[in-house]
């Protein structure tokens, strides 16, 4: 039988070039259906939002060199800001000719600018200390602003205006960089988690707290503001997010802290809050976040209103304790 259905393909050759066109098809198909929301980067923290066929069709090479330099978790990061630098219009996709000394679009390899760029990348990342927007604007401004930045209590946009500012009358140009870089890059992205889900050992009101208070990410720290109409600083988050789950806080972050019961570091649970000093000249206690468990936290600071890390780098270092709502 099998002998008789081969001869008659073979005897046919438009029937025979049909059949091997569709299971061509159907191999590449398969695996390969990509939603714009919903690709790349394992589980991090973000995923692309409106990245360009020029950008995309790169995606095997991003991956590639991604997971060669350790970083394929910002994978998802590091196309969005590839859209930024070029939207896959130039050969130098990354532009990351001035990164090893070249001048501008020196690089004609599409892949060897990924390569490039990405190891770049990966080096900025770290010296960052995993910051995403201190690392973004790093790779457009240069190493040198990595320093400054942390100097200032971090990454901000008044501080990469500072930066650009202080630059350009040094190097004598009008304008330095693009201090509204992350900016440019974050809208190419967005958040891969807005569900708040159920965690063991959670305070009462966590998941009401949170799914308020997850409204707001992406949108930008307003100083003095505590309301969604004009938006909200570190503690003005906080009070408002409380609120809709019942619980009553002070306005400053400096009354929240001691409105709380102060608890030990390996005893807080998601929903306590965590108060940090030195963040700006002032008051002892100048910044407080939701505390969400796994060593992060929920916050509104210079960078905006996000998750943050609070294991290691800038936070760290000025964590002062956590508290507890006991009433």
């Amino acid at each position: 039988m099998k002998k008789i259905l081969l001869a008659f393909l073979l005897s046919s050759p438009v029937i025979f070039f049909m059949i091997m066109c569709t299971v061509v098809v159907m191999l590449i198909s398969g695996d390969n259906e990509i939603g714009n929301d919903e690709i790349g980067g394992d589980d991090g923290e973000y995923v692309t939002n409106g990245i360009s066929p020029e950008v995309e069709r790169f995606r095997a090479v991003f991956e590639k060199y991604a997971r060669q330099e350790g970083v394929y978790n910002y994978l998802n990061v590091i196309m969005a800001l590839t859209m930024q630098e070029s939207g896959g219009r130039y050969l130098d996709i990354m532009q990351s000719s001035e990164s090893i000394g070249l001048p501008p679009n020196s690089i004609t390899d599409p892949e060897f600018s990924i390569k490039t760029g990405v190891k770049y990348f990966a080096s900025v990342l770290k010296q960052a200390d995993y910051d995403v927007h201190l690392t973004l604007q790093s790779y457009n401004f240069g190493n040198d602003f990595i320093r400054y930045a942390k100097e200032r209590g971090g990454y901000s946009k008044e501080v990469a205006q500072s930066f650009s500012n202080m630059m350009a009358v040094k190097m004598g140009w009008s304008r330095y960089g693009d201090p509204d870089y992350v900016d440019h890059i974050i809208r190419y992205l967005k958040s891969s988690n807005h569900d708040v889900k159920l965690v063991n050992g959670s305070i009462d009101g966590f998941e009401i707290v949170m799914t308020e208070a997850l409204k707001y990410e992406g949108q930008s720290y307003v100083w003095g503001g505590s309301h969604p109409s004009v938006g909200f600083d570190c503690s003005g988050l906080t009070q408002w997010s409380y609120k809709q789950a019942g619980i009553h806080l002070p306005r400053t972050a400096q009354e929240q802290y001691y409105a709380l019961k102060r608890i030990d570091e390996q005893d807080a649970k998601p929903g306590d809050l965590v108060f940090f000093t030195g963040t700006y000249a002032g008051k002892y206690i100048t910044h407080v976040g939701i505390y969400v468990g796994d060593g992060r936290m929920f916050n509104s600071n210079g960078s905006g209103i996000q998750y943050s890390n609070l294991t290691s780098g800038y936070w760290r270092e000025h964590l002062v304790s956590f508290g507890r709502i006991t009433n």
